[in-house]
């Protein structure tokens, strides 16, 4: 669980990188965010570590459910309905509802973008390539849809506020001199990618 939530954060940050140029002029945006698009895809190295990320995705999902399943048989309760609240945060008791909300979202993602990309009839771009700029355009211009995205995004970071401390602890990365400052680097991280991603979708509905 530890070792693909890692490797999963390592990709939300190369993510994020790459969707950053939505945020550039719109003639800029258009044909970069295509051409970065049009690479992701035809990259043998990049496709190789897709079909990682893939993996990686069900793994830590399954692996989710397994360790909440066990969890509930060991202690004769729901891991949702923990009572521990003076002890731990409210979103450290909730991975698996944050996580559920995050992978649905990730399916809606999917089918929104990847699918039509990969195997629709999308129009060309002036380049040539696959204009996904477009029709990430079009999608971020519904108000449903940015609320949907920013719901998922909110979630996503409360995942990450406890799983990024959680994670290496569960690694060994464990001791009373670094473990604030890695509760602080996570704090930070989580709210960096939870900014980073919530603001594009709203710049994109309000200046298009």
């Amino acid at each position: 669980m530890a070792l693909t939530g890692l490797f999963l954060s390592f990709f939300l940050i190369i993510h994020l990188i790459g969707n950053l140029q939505l945020l550039l002029p719109e003639e800029q945006a258009h044909l970069q965010y295509n051409l970065y698009s049009d690479f992701l895809s035809t990259n043998f190295l990049v496709q190789l570590i897709a079909y990682v990320l893939y993996a990686t995705i069900l793994l830590h999902t399954i692996d989710a459910i397994y360790l909440t399943i066990k969890a509930k048989k060991a202690s004769g309760a729901g891991y949702v309905k923990d009572k521990r609240n003076r002890a731990s945060k409210w979103y450290a008791r909730q991975m698996m509802l944050l996580g559920s909300i995050v992978f649905a979202f990730l399916v809606i993602h999917f089918k929104d973008f990847w699918y039509p990309y990969k195997f629709g009839e999308l129009p060309m771009d002036a380049n040539g390539n696959k204009d996904l700029f477009s029709l990430v355009i079009t999608s971020f211009q519904e108000l449903w849809y940015v609320i949907l995205y920013a719901v998922a995004i909110l979630s996503l970071g409360f995942h990450l506020l406890h799983g990024f401390f959680s994670a290496f602890r569960s690694v060994g990365v464990h001791h009373p001199k670094y473990n604030q400052l890695i509760k602080s680097i996570g704090v930070v991280f989580a709210i960096s990618l939870t900014f980073g991603y919530l603001i594009i979708p709203f710049f994109i509905y309000f200046n298009f």
